[in-house]
């Protein structure tokens, strides 16, 4: 009787909880068995900008269209040889058709297809363009988020490719030194240099209440244990607050309160910011890494404090930290699709913004705004200051070799700082000094505001 009760409980949850997500998922091979009935759905933006169709040769034959090409390569992916980005997370609904039932008759008596169902994502072109052309032809990676919704605006990946091609392309894609079809914005790996002493920042806060007075003397370098770390160019940044170590991105004053925090509770710190962890995501993404313990010595304490070490993380992960910051602590599920309509318009069904985890309490998030807004007004990322619209952030220098022109330059921040509605998350792979991610976050701003 036990046994039959455990079966009846396993079949009720399989078909109430998990058969849509069954239905649903790309491995589904009957999914594509669909497509013997339904003519695959458009993928469009916010605005119904067409992002992927599929056009009906006079001879009955399919192509799939992708009027813009590799801006949106990664993030609306191709659907041949397998599916990738939104053409699989949406494939069940391109291939459902809800046309209206008296056409969908007719269609059946006269042996043609339905129209499948349009997939509305959250994208904004603009947005999209204006982040792909500030990228330019750098390796890196952008990402664009409504704090207040969790609203995916903008994703994208380079180097990047034409969906257009993919069948003919295949082999030497799939074969690309550059990993080509990764996407870096979810699945790339990078030390976050010093984009992660906001999470450094945090933890000092936790663990010293009296964290406003706090004062180091930076000469430019710390020493400690036979390991010199320096800031970044030698900088000497002299007498400095928490607010003034955040704004100047002073590599030695991070250090310093590194080498005071308590390794167990800085872990659990980044346990709760999700590394190590599940991460909120429609697309496939790479898990972000901390692995700093009790057993870390003085050196490694620092370099993880100014975000190098063995830390690892995605632009992805660090744009969720920072819509969390702009939200008051409170992350809401990131969504790639905002409805799903029949081909003429009509809505089937519709997301709606929903938390996914408070991060770290209202207070804290108030506080670190409040230094990534100093960081603006008078730190390493005022080019964005004396704008139409206020901004916060943090600069990042992530070093990956020995070249120091090769460092990888990261920006993470927030427009219109009082109520934010845009956040972003960048990386410039092998910067060469002169592309500077903070650069790229004022041209997507520029082209929201302006």
């Amino acid at each position: 009787m036990a046994l039959f009760l455990v079966l009846m409980g396993y079949i009720t949850y399989f078909q109430v909880v998990k058969s849509g997500d069954i239905i649903r998922s790309p491995y589904n091979a009957r999914q594509d068995s669909n497509a013997d009935r339904v003519v695959r759905g458009k993928i469009v933006d916010k605005n119904g900008n067409v992002l992927a169709q599929s056009i009906v040769g006079s001879d009955g034959s399919e192509t799939r269209e992708y009027p813009y090409g590799n801006m949106f390569a990664h993030v609306v992916g191709y659907s041949v040889q397998g599916k990738s980005g939104l053409e699989s997370v949406g494939n069940y609904d391109l291939l459902t058709s809800n046309a209206f039932f008296l056409e969908k008759l007719k269609n059946e008596f006269q042996n043609q297809k339905n129209m499948g169902d349009t997939v509305v994502t959250t994208l904004d072109r603009t947005l999209q363009e204006a982040a792909y052309n500030a990228l330019g032809s750098h390796k890196g990676a952008v990402v664009v988020i409504e704090p207040e919704t969790g609203k995916i605006l903008a994703m994208v990946s380079k180097p990047d490719f034409d969906p257009n091609t993919v069948g003919q392309n295949w082999d030497s894609l799939n074969t690309d030194e550059n990993s080509v079809l990764l996407n870096r914005a979810t699945q790339g790996q990078y030390a976050p240099g010093s984009s992660f002493k906001v999470v450094t920042a945090l933890e000092y806060m936790r663990e010293h209440s009296d964290y406003a007075s706090y004062d180091y003397y930076c000469t430019g370098a710390i020493e400690q244990d036979g390991i010199t770390i320096h800031c970044y160019n030698g900088n000497v940044h002299g007498q400095l607050n928490l607010r003034d170590s955040l704004a100047y991105s002073c590599n030695a004053s991070f250090s310093n309160i590194g080498l005071s925090l308590d390794t167990e509770q800085f872990k659990n710190t980044t346990k709760e910011l999700l590394f190590d962890s599940k991460l909120p995501s429609d697309l496939s993404y790479s898990k972000s890494k901390f692995t700093l313990d009790s057993s870390a010595g003085s050196g490694t304490k620092m370099m993880t404090a100014i975000g190098q070490g063995e830390t690892q993380v995605s632009p992805y992960h660090m744009a969720l930290i920072t819509a969390a910051i702009a939200n008051d602590g409170k992350l809401m599920k990131p969504y790639l699709i905002d409805r799903v309509t029949n081909y003429s318009g009509a809505t089937v069904k519709e997301n709606e913004p929903e938390e996914y985890k408070q991060l770290m309490s209202a207070q804290e998030a108030a506080q670190l705004k409040e230094y990534m807004t100093s960081v603006v007004e008078y730190g390493t990322a005022s080019v964005l200051s004396g704008q139409s619209y206020t901004a916060a952030g943090k600069t990042g220098t992530a070093e990956y070799s020995s070249d120091k022109e090769k460092d990888h330059s990261w920006f993470i921040g927030m427009s219109n700082v009082d109520d934010p509605q845009l956040v972003v998350s960048i990386i410039i792979e092998a910067s060469d000094g002169t592309a500077k991610a903070v650069n790229v976050a004022k041209q997507i701003f520029d082209a929201y505001y302006y």
